[in-house]
């Protein structure tokens, strides 16, 4: 999953410059989004000269809310449209269903890439799902139901044609289930549904899904989860939000402790093995043959650890013993995330280093923490600033039709730095979707001054 060329001389200036030309279209909208990224930065800029340590928007809170559901809903709109519920055959022959297929077909897949069963497609069904809740529009909440019923209604064709090959196949993840990458994040937006329409099918998946969590999925001696890949056993980063996405839904869901106590557990190990003080940041991986961690402070890789603990703390029973150690570690974090905002509010995909390019998804995950921190009370009210500036930057990344710019394709670990800098961020990448969809959630609450229901409440 990394690149195997270096970039030209042009793609390498852009790459320092963080701006990518897709030969997007000027527009009103995009100019008066530029514009509202200048406005909160000197905002910001004036309010921390003054010596407050806090921000506000420039503009008056309806205008800036207005901005900011113009672009969610740009982005929601563009995957309803895109999202056509359908199979294809190798000729391009559309279906509904796997059984209107001749027979002696054996390979069909999605016709939209929001159809599958993949990790993103879960966190999309999660972001959709908050954002029928905050908007009362119920066509996003329906597209997250619809979803995931359709993957449960077509995947047993697909489990009896399957060829093997499970990162190529679709909907081979639904069936295979190995990798916290097969069931974590789809197992967190089946729990969502299952919520609000409880079918016994998407209750047993999930259980089956946290029984093999909590007692098949590979671990280190002390319990951390681990992958077999590339090095066995590798610590990635990315998975405590494919693991605790849906641990904590589930303790959620059952009121069973054991679910928030391996969370926790999960959340302390995961700090101890991969945060570095001195940068305040996470490495992508950790090597336990060597005890070493890997070369890279990837901005998305700690966008999922921030993301995952406060899906913990969001969910956490109030008693529980770890509860303020785990405050602690989440803020910690968040601190040394802000170290290194760009002044247009945005974040690089290698955050230490300014060279790279800035990417958006991390940027959206960053922003949801750091507002959703601040709205819990887990944050001071003075990090708002943060999340302001971050949403503005991320806002510059919405193109008018709701596409995306900037998101770094999916992204294996690497020993080469340079397969960093060189990861491509083709418009509209599906890994950046749900996350830019949950911060504009959280955004929206901040902006309003509203807050959600206790997760646990609902």
């Amino acid at each position: 999953m990394t690149s195997r060329a270096g970039a030209g001389a042009g793609a390498r200036a852009r790459a320092r410059s963080g701006i990518r030309r897709r030969g997007g279209p000027s527009s009103a909208l995009r100019v008066g989004q530029a514009l509202l990224v200048l406005a909160l930065a000197a905002c910001a800029g004036s309010r921390a000269a003054s010596g407050s340590g806090e921000a506000t928007p420039a503009t008056p809170a309806a205008t800036t809310a207005s901005a900011t559901e113009t672009a969610a809903r740009a982005v929601a709109d563009g995957v309803l449209r895109s999202a056509t519920f359908t199979l294809l055959d190798s000729a391009g022959h559309s279906y509904a269903t796997p059984d209107q297929a001749p027979a002696g077909t054996t390979r069909l897949r999605p016709a939209s890439p929001y159809n599958d069963w993949r990790y993103w497609n879960g966190v999309l069904a999660i972001a959709m799902l908050r954002l029928t809740d905050v908007l009362g529009d119920p066509r996003y909440g329906a597209f997250a139901r619809r979803d995931v019923a359709f993957a449960f209604d077509v995947y047993p064709w697909f489990a009896a044609h399957y060829d093997g090959n499970k990162w190529g196949f679709p909907f081979a993840q639904r069936f295979t289930m190995e990798e916290l990458d097969d069931y974590g994040a789809e197992g967190a937006a089946t729990v969502e549904v299952y919520r609000r329409d409880p079918q016994p099918r998407y209750r047993a998946y999930v259980e089956q899904a946290g029984a093999y969590a909590l007692a098949k999925q590979n671990r280190l001696g002390d319990g951390t989860l681990v992958r077999a890949f590339p090095r066995r056993w590798t610590l990635w980063a990315d998975d405590l939000y494919m693991g605790l996405s849906l641990l904590t839904r589930l303790g959620e869901l059952t009121g069973e402790t054991r679910y928030f106590d391996d969370a926790a557990r999960q959340v302390i190990r995961f700090h101890e093995h991969l945060f570095d003080a001195r940068v305040g940041l996470m490495t992508h991986n950790w090597y336990s043959d060597t005890n070493t961690r890997g070369v890279a402070f990837w901005g998305r890789a700690n966008g999922w650890a921030l993301v995952a603990q406060a899906d913990l703390l969001d969910r956490l029973p109030p008693g529980h013993p770890q509860r303020d150690t785990l405050r602690a570690l989440f803020r910690r974090h968040v601190d040394g995330v802000i170290r290194y905002q760009s002044a247009g509010g945005l974040w690089h995909q290698l955050l230490d280093r300014d060279d790279s390019y800035l990417e958006t998804s991390a940027s959206a995950m960053f922003t949801y923490a750091i507002a959703r921190g601040v709205e819990r009370g887990w944050l001071a009210p003075r990090y708002a600033v943060y999340a302001r500036r971050g949403w503005a930057g991320v806002l510059t990344r919405v193109r008018p039709d709701g596409q995306v710019e900037g998101v770094c394709t999916g992204t294996g670990v690497s020993d080469d730095i340079r397969d960093y800098y060189n990861r491509p961020a083709p418009l509209n990448d599906v890994h950046g979707l749900g996350t830019v969809l949950l911060a504009a959630t959280e955004m929206l609450r901040l902006e309003r001054g509203t807050k959600a229901a206790p997760e646990r409440a609902r």
